[in-house]
């Protein structure tokens, strides 16, 4: 894909265009901000992800020039990721999945190095609108969420109906694994809501519940920060193979996590995780300040 397609002609003086793709999805709305340096409000960010006002999606994310620590380290692009209320996150895994897929269209690289709030990812081409990104150091370390106070993350003192003995994980933004027998038993946003909003997450927390099928086979739901339950979550996806490992319920290094989209695969390296998915394009057009201008390709 040529620049122009990432940048299509502008539909007017205050026009901003924006790619919309998915990862199993999981819905991005993405804005190319190394030519239009114009921010973005909260306010429009909320609109701009709003289905019934703007264009829709789970995340608003933006590519950047790389900071000036960000270039000395060989980074090619920075990404910047705003949830639905407008707060601004540092990691997403489907997201960065899809700029990196972006940006390779572009140079017609295989290879890329991405700045983000979570730090430098390296990105590669893993086939046919496939992408893998290693993603990570994953830690336990209570400071980073932010925790409230220090507890023992290998053993969260949080707990809801049949979410209990949870895992709490950092990999750029904050997780809590709960392993359960049976997935499909659970109800996700009764058991797991309360979870996230618990006074010990300040920031909140996303609520991931795991069932391990066998020792390479993870199912998998996340309920998100702000409070929505997407389709899929490439840092959960991560985090709960880690989970799986690190609490000795298998020795597994590479696992298939089915999320209700679709499946992430994710291998273990370390404390990192490469994971490795699809991308998707839904559609192309324009925003302004004041409606959603269309333009589908």
């Amino acid at each position: 894909m040529s620049p122009e397609k990432i940048r299509p002609q502008a539909a007017s003086d205050t026009s901003r265009p924006f790619v919309k793709m998915h990862g199993l999805r999981n819905h991005f709305v993405i804005f190319d901000r190394r030519i239009d340096r114009r921010a973005f409000r909260r306010e429009d960010i909320v609109r701009i992800c709003d289905p019934q006002v703007g264009v829709g999606g789970d995340q608003l994310l933006t590519i950047e020039h790389p900071s000036e620590m960000g270039s000395a380290a060989g980074a090619d692009a920075a990404m910047r990721i705003f949830n639905i209320d407008g707060r601004e996150v540092s990691a997403c895994g489907n997201a960065t999945r899809c700029v990196a897929h972006l940006l390779l269209e572009e140079t017609g690289g295989t290879e890329l190095l991405l700045e983000t709030g979570g730090g430098l990812l390296k990105c590669r081409r893993s086939g046919p609108m496939q992408v893998s990104v290693e993603m990570g150091p994953i830690s336990g370390d209570w400071q980073s969420f932010p925790l409230a106070e220090e507890v023992d993350t290998t053993r969260l003192p949080v707990e809801n109906g049949p979410l209990r003995d949870g895992v709490a994980l950092w990999i750029g933004n904050p997780h809590a694994v709960y392993f359960v027998d049976s997935l499909a038993e659970i109800d996700l946003p009764n058991t797991a809501a309360p979870i996230q909003n618990h006074p010990l997450f300040p920031e909140g927390v996303n609520v991931g519940v795991a069932e391990l099928v066998d020792d390479e086979t993870i199912r998998l739901a996340v309920w998100e920060r702000p409070g929505i339950a997407t389709q899929a979550c490439g840092t959960g996806a991560c985090v709960a193979a880690f989970a799986a490992r690190m609490r000795g319920l298998t020795e597994g290094n590479c696992f298939t996590v089915h999320l209700p989209a679709g499946a992430l695969t994710i291998e273990l390296v370390g404390d990192m995780a490469i994971m490795s998915g699809p991308v998707a394009y839904c559609c192309r057009g324009f925003v302004d300040c004041e409606e959603t201008v269309y333009d589908f390709a």
